[in-house]
């Protein structure tokens, strides 16, 4: 339980320079009074200030300054949880915000936002919506519960039952399993990459298996190639022999035939020129008659029988011209024939010395070849060297997907326990549970107001309102005097279940201005008799025009009025 003991302000709105001090144990019940404007708010707006940095009504943090000191606003609240005192000391012009337990300043160097969720989740475990549906009502600009959304409902509900702790906790949990979602995606990643490297290293060991068998395979069949390449080239070259042996034979006598040649063409060459020489000196007796030399005359009879020697002699020679001329060809012909062979046999002895040759360079190419595939049959450390790389990037396989399998089962339970943290998880089934609780007490108090309807809650928040006549109402069809007496019934309703539950129950209980409104004077004493009821555990504060009326049903009185500006409070109790 929480226990509200003192408050005190300075410098804030219309308070001047000197401390105001409310003592909230004094008295179960005080009457707050004043004219308007006289400061009779100020309290609600200095403790909501103190605790949650902001005023209860809709005032700028830089108008709670008082606007004629304009510095060094203060305010201090002091309250009790259990054994531990709680300070919460704040200041503007400077700012300042200081959270002390027993007496021991807290976490100094955290940054100011850290330490008022501290002091809002940890310590107090209301937020300020949930405080002020729990502490105070009637305020012009407060907020009733009826007319919050339904998600803020569901906030002063959670923080009623305290439940909002599996609110903070899945919203932990969410950044663990944004974690554990983002670790499960990189284990995917990773578990694809080592398959890849496994598969990749298989496919690599199979192809240097492969390779290394159809290097094998080519290797011999390389051999049994050059082997049949030796077949062919022995077979060739006895051929190759054989047509020399019968060719080397037919080449006896060709210097014979090259001498008769020469012989011939000289015998040619002879009557060649014998044949020039007659036929010069035929040309000159048939064109003279007389010598050119003496210019004697030339006997017809000498001359024809010169021309007739000529004639016949130049016949002869030309048939024995012609005669060598074919001896010469059948002698050429002989040669050529010969030469011919020859050349051939050239080119046969060659082909033998090839063949020799390259039966010799196959045969070494055959035990070079049968050196590499025993190397190829016997050697291969490249091939071993991989199956131990994949051995290992087995392993590495077998480790993450090992790895990722942790990730994935914690993931499957975040999400396990992140089920149960939503709305419709644990907090739903223990809200379920408190529904029917609610409805009796809200259903209870409308009724001790006098005001005969049946209020139910859902499990949304969602209410629905109905006459003793069944007819359906909702929140906006009644008076504001109804209105208020639902209001009212609501704020009994949370205090009595905070009680219950003894996690946000609270000493202090302040109305501002209840009984100023649409109440009339039946609702008023029913209203006065539900305080009464509340025990010595509450410490009531009530902020009223009409404290003519009221002032004898409390027994402390307090009161405010404007001196030089200033706001001034007197005890009259």
């Amino acid at each position: 339980m929480i226990t509200f003991e003192t408050i005190r302000w300075k410098n804030f709105l219309s308070t001047g320079d000197q401390w105001t001090e409310i003592d909230f144990c004094e008295s179960p019940s005080t009457l707050i009074i004043g004219n308007n404007g006289a400061g009779k708010s100020t309290m609600l707006d200095a403790l909501c200030f103190a605790l949650f940095g902001k005023a209860f009504r809709k005032i700028n943090k830089p108008q709670l300054v008082n606007s004629i000191n304009e510095k060094s606003c203060k305010v201090e609240v002091t309250f009790s949880i259990g054994k531990d005192e709680y300070r919460v000391f704040r200041g503007i012009k400077p700012n300042v915000f200081e959270l002390y337990k027993n007496n021991k300043l807290v976490d100094q160097d955290a940054a100011a936002k850290d330490t008022q969720k501290y002091l809002e989740q940890s310590i107090l475990k209301l937020n300020f919506k949930s405080f002020t549906q729990v502490v105070i009502l009637g305020s012009s600009t407060f907020v009733p519960f009826m007319q919050l959304s339904a998600s803020h409902r569901r906030e002063v509900i959670e923080d009623l039952l305290d439940i909002n702790i599996f609110s903070n906790m899945n919203s932990l949990l969410k950044d663990r399993v944004r974690t554990a979602v983002g670790q499960s995606k990189d284990c995917e990643h990773m578990v694809g990459i080592a398959e890849e490297r496994v598969v990749s290293q298989r496919k690599l060991i199979e192809s240097l298996q492969e390779v290394n068998k159809t290097r094998q395979q080519e290797k011999q069949e390389r051999i049994t190639k050059n082997l049949d390449r030796i077949k062919e080239e022995k077979t060739n070259k006895e051929k190759y022999v054989e047509e020399l042996s019968n060719l080397e034979g037919a080449l006896d006598g060709d210097e014979d035939q090259k001498t008769l040649l020469n012989e011939l063409r000289q015998s040619q060459s002879d009557i060649n020129s014998e044949l020039k020489v007659a036929a010069k000196e035929l040309k000159f007796f048939k064109a003279h008659d007389e010598c050119p030399t003496c210019s004697q005359q030339i006997e017809p009879a000498f001359k024809n029988a010169v021309i007739g020697h000529l004639e016949g002699k130049g016949k002869k020679l030309t048939k024995e011209f012609k005669g060598l001329t074919e001896q010469i060809a059948d002698a050429v012909s002989v040669i050529e024939r010969m030469e011919n062979i020859s050349k051939k046999t050239y080119e046969l002895r060659s082909k033998v010395t090839r063949s020799d040759k390259e039966v010799v360079r196959l045969e070494f190419e055959n035990l070079e070849i049968e050196k590499q595939l025993l190397d190829l049959q016997t050697d291969t450390p490249s091939i071993d060297s991989e199956v131990e790389t994949l051995t290992g990037l087995e392993k590495q396989l077998d480790s993450t997907k090992k790895e990722c399998g942790e990730v994935s089962k914690t993931l499957a339970e975040y999400q396990v326990v992140s089920n149960l943290l939503k709305d419709s998880g644990i907090k739903s089934q223990i809200i379920k549970k408190y529904i029917p609780i609610f409805n009796n007490l809200i259903n209870k108090y409308l009724q001790s107001m006098d005001f005969f309807v049946n209020f139910t809650l859902d499990e949304e928040f969602g209410e629905v309102i109905r006459s003793r006549f069944r007819d359906e109402f909702s929140y906006s069809s009644f008076s504001e005097g109804e209105k208020q007496k639902i209001d009212l019934a609501l704020l009994f309703t949370w205090r009595e279940v905070a009680r219950m539950k003894n996690s946000v129950a609270t000493n202090l209980l302040i109305l501002d201005e209840v009984f100023d409104s649409s109440l009339d004077a039946s609702a008023t004493g029913e209203l006065l008799s539900i305080l009464r009821s509340l025990g010595s555990s509450t410490n009531l504060f009530v902020i009223s025009h009409k404290g003519e009326i009221l002032v004898d049903k409390f027994l402390r009185t307090i009161k405010f009025e404007k001196v030089n500006d200033f706001s001034k409070m007197s005890d009259d109790s």
